[in-house]
């Protein structure tokens, strides 16, 4: 564009002489930007981290904007709910205290809430990936019934340009635009894409050639990672960066085992990071409403074989992320380990990557201890 402006510019009586095809034709042709001055002005990563997708290069400007929905009360239907209500900023935006998270009005909701980190490299949302992009994931907790709650899209559009602080900031924001569904799922997607998290000590070992930022059973937890266990299959990483993440779905048995009924009749309770207690099922279950039955990835492809999938979480800080998998069902990374050790639960459709891992409880302590060395910065 910039060629365009330049030959327009020495004759600007070509512009009056140029038709319409003609011009298109022109700016068709310019070269785009050459990829080294893209990546040059490309905003920095932590260590450990792919470079970022274009579109978090071209939205960053509405991040404060979208901070603000983020944390935003008002647009729910009573005024008490908001995205950052489940995605707690101090619990690395998930919810330590609970399997799963509470919405309108004490609702307990199906599933864990996942952490924001890094959300930006994800092209599938959600555990069961039925959205594929930021701007239009952000509607979907706004208006479901059990979260937030507003009752429409033209409700919630409507109640923002009655608070008198919004009107102004999204004018500076999108000149022109107004408070549109369009412009809010753009504000709200473009703080998320902020949400960068990296330079762990695991990060400075393997990509910043710290050979000490390791331990020796932290380094043989990530041997074990990588080979015996096989945890890499999904959790997969590269030469240059690490997401943990193969971005698929796969059923390891839990959802299938919940449906039917064939949990274990205790388990531990999270009262508190780093506090269980254990309890016998009939006594939860005399306290709490049945939980309602959970396909994952099948609800949105009607497709048998994804009957229990959902999909591969990214593993960075995961020790500050729990509880475990989709229910919030495994209180502990130990808990994890030592589902996946035994080869997790019988389902039909179970992962062949599922198998038992024969792991002794030294590796299995060590797997740990590398999983623990993944908790990074906040940039």
């Amino acid at each position: 564009m910039k060629r365009a402006k330049t030959i327009l510019a020495t004759n600007p009586a070509s512009v009056a002489a140029l038709t319409g095809a003609a011009l298109f034709v022109l700016l068709a042709t310019v070269e785009p930007l050459p990829t080294q001055v893209r990546a040059e002005r490309a905003p920095a990563v932590p260590l450990g981290l792919p470079p970022l997708p274009m579109q978090a290069h071209d939205s960053s400007a509405a991040a404060p904007l979208g901070k603000k929905l983020f944390f935003e009360r008002r647009l729910s239907i009573n005024e008490t709910m908001s995205c950052g209500m489940c995605h707690i900023e101090a619990q690395a935006f998930t919810a330590n205290e609970i399997a799963t998270s509470v919405g309108m009005e004490g609702k307990s909701l199906r599933r864990n809430a996942p952490s924001l980190f890094n959300v930006v490299y994800e092209k599938q949302l959600f555990r069961d990936g039925r959205e594929n992009s930021l701007e239009t994931q952000a509607w979907s907790p706004i208006l479901a019934n059990d979260e937030i709650a507003a009752p429409s899209v033209g409700w919630a559009l409507a109640k923002l340009r009655t608070l008198p602080d919004y009107p102004t900031l999204f004018e500076e924001t999108f000149p022109g635009r107004g408070i549109t569904m369009d412009t809010v799922g753009a504000a709200i997607a473009a703080y998320e894409r902020t949400l960068l998290s990296g330079n762990s000590r695991f990060d400075r070992w393997r990509f910043g050639e710290e050979a000490d930022a390791l331990s020796a059973n932290e380094r043989h937890g990530f041997e074990l990672f990588t080979g015996k266990a096989g945890c890499s299959a999904c959790h997969q990483l590269g030469s240059d960066s690490a997401l943990f993440t193969d971005g698929k779905f796969h059923d390891t048995g839990l959802g299938y085992a919940k449906t039917m009924g064939l949990e274990p009749e205790s388990f531990d309770v999270r009262l508190a990071a780093g506090d269980f207690t254990r309890q016998h099922r009939s006594d939860v279950e005399s306290i709490t409403s049945p939980t309602a039955n959970d396909l994952g990835r099948f609800e949105v492809t009607r497709d048998p074989k994804d009957r229990w999938a959902f999909k591969t979480p990214g593993l960075r800080n995961i020790a500050r992320t729990g509880p475990y998998m989709h229910d919030g069902s495994l209180g502990s990374l130990k808990d994890v380990v030592d589902y996946y050790n035994r080869g997790g639960d019988f389902s039909p459709n179970k992962s062949e990557l599922i198998r038992p891992l024969h792991l002794s409880e030294e590796e299995r302590r060590d797997l740990v201890a590398f999983l623990e060395s993944l908790t990074g910065a906040q940039q």
